[in-house]
């Protein structure tokens, strides 16, 4: 259960908030705060980019919207112009990333609970 929330949280929209989170819900919950921290490291600098965009875009065909891909006049941007840009994709982003956290999070709790299980039976005697 503690990497599966850890998946959720991970992949969650809270960009910036995800250890926190994590390491509060496993001790809110009496968790693994390592195995919860692992799922939550599932987003990382060199995964957070590929996740987010298939979120993205699956929030979008999910919501029935026509994925937007703004044209940006990158010699005059500003932080507020880039802000106003991309606002459309702000709901399938949510959206998306929160279906697609939900779904890995079951995913892998199926997946961790019979791996463990099976570890667990090598230890057995027959």
């Amino acid at each position: 259960m503690a990497f599966s929330i850890g998946i959720f949280i991970g992949m969650s929209p809270l960009l910036g908030l995800h250890t926190i989170l994590g390491i509060a819900l496993a001790w809110l919950f009496n968790l693994n705060r390592i195995v919860t921290i692992t799922g939550v490291f599932i987003t990382n600098p060199w995964t957070i980019i590929p996740i987010y965009t298939f979120s993205t875009y699956i929030g979008a065909k999910g919501l029935g919207i026509k994925p937007v891909i703004p044209q940006i006049d990158w010699s005059h941007i500003t932080f507020s112009s880039f802000l106003h840009e991309f606002e459309p994709l702000l709901i399938p982003f949510v959206f998306g990333s929160l279906l697609i956290g939900f779904i890995s999070a079951v995913i892998s709790y199926f997946i961790i609970y019979y791996a463990v299980k099976k570890a667990h039976s090598y230890g057995k005697p027959r």
